[in-house]
């Protein structure tokens, strides 16, 4: 195995050249089907910047711009709406979903629960903008403030999912808790269906924020169960950098967070369930500062996309990933080279 691990201003970086030949099962045909069946739902957008691709020195550069995604302005309403489906087959009668939240995930349980007749109760750590809370209790969700991070309110939200006619729909898995999970992993494998339709071949590069690694975790799957597919490139904030950290250890471990902007990304611990497939199939991994994120979500602007934080993340990622010849090298970048950019969430939207 050849792993790469240093230090390049405020970023850690490391390599894995050798995931892009390890090879899984993709997600079920009918999710995509699934989702093509709802009510306003169409394929977002891909934007071509000829001048991001002139700067990081490839052919192109496409941004994925997930600011509109069902009414929502961001994707995590992909997998929320299909772990519904899925954990409510066969029930009858009303039941009460749970979740924890930074802000967008809950979101999209409490707007599927409101479609569905469904009660819906956000547990929220501490740090959640004000404007976070609001969209949720205007879905006409139950908002919980908990004082304590991201961990704390997942495993207050576990605790009150034990009574009776309550379900769990949380995008992180550990020991015992992992069928959910995996149905919002593969409510997320729509966006790289749509990828496929949308690109004339396959890209070069697939640059994704990662806080627990679900969405990761999708393109993982995705890309790693074809022979053709791209370098992937997880993005992190410095301040909870617990999928870097994970690989550079070489097993799952938790990391203390601190504050970012990034707060959708704010998660000390990877998803049990995503991990093996991160630890497997990911070839780098890179950190970013606040700054660099912020950057980011302003050069975007300037080129008309709408993008938080976290999906800019994936810009500044970019950035970090392609700074030396050595990295490049590393993803098997070149002159003619495609670079697909996930920008997660629209610059109004609330952390994920």
């Amino acid at each position: 195995m050849i792993l790469r691990v240093g230090r390049v201003r405020s970023m850690t970086w490391f390599a894995r050249p050798e995931a892009r030949t390890w090879r899984c099962e993709p997600a079920p045909a009918e999710v995509a089907e699934f989702h093509a069946r709802l009510p306003g739902y169409r394929a977002t957008p891909l934007a071509d910047l000829p001048a991001l691709a002139r700067e990081l020195r490839v052919g192109r550069v496409l941004v994925k711009d997930e600011s509109q995604r069902l009414g929502l302005p961001a994707f995590k309403v992909l997998g929320a709406s299909w772990a519904i489906h899925q954990a409510l087959a066969g029930r009858t009668g009303p039941v009460r979903l749970i979740t924890a939240t930074d802000g967008n995930h809950g979101r999209a349980v409490a707007r599927i629960g409101r479609l569905l007749g469904h009660p819906v109760r956000v547990f929220l750590p501490r740090g959640v903008h004000p404007a976070a809370l609001a969209a949720i209790e205007a879905e006409g969700a139950e908002v919980v403030p908990v004082d304590g991070c991201y961990d704390v309110a997942v495993r207050r939200a576990a605790e009150a999912s034990a009574r009776p006619r309550a379900v769990l729909i949380q995008d992180t898995a550990w020991p015992g808790y992992e069928q959910v999970p995996g149905w919002i992993v593969e409510g997320y494998s729509t966006l790289f269906a749509e990828l496929d339709t949308q690109l004339a071949g396959p890209p070069s590069l697939v640059a994704v924020p990662v806080g627990v690694g679900s969405l990761a975790q999708a393109a993982v799957t995705h890309y790693r169960s074809r022979p053709d597919g791209p370098a992937l490139l997880s993005v992190e904030p410095a301040a909870a950098s617990c999928v870097l950290t994970s690989l550079q250890r070489g097993r799952l471990t938790t990391v203390p967070t601190g504050a970012t902007v990034m707060a959708g990304l704010n998660c000390g611990t990877p998803s049990s369930l995503a991990w093996s497939r991160l630890a497997a199939g990911l070839d780098a991994a890179v950190s970013v500062s606040d700054d660099e994120s912020l950057a980011a979500v302003k050069d975007l602007a300037a080129f008309g996309i709408s993008a938080g934080p976290c999906g800019a993340a994936a810009l500044a990622g970019a950035r970090a990933a392609l700074s030396t010849e050595a990295r490049r090298a590393a993803l098997r970048i070149g002159p003619d080279s495609t670079i697909v950019l996930l920008s997660t969430e629209g610059s109004a939207a609330n952390p994920a």
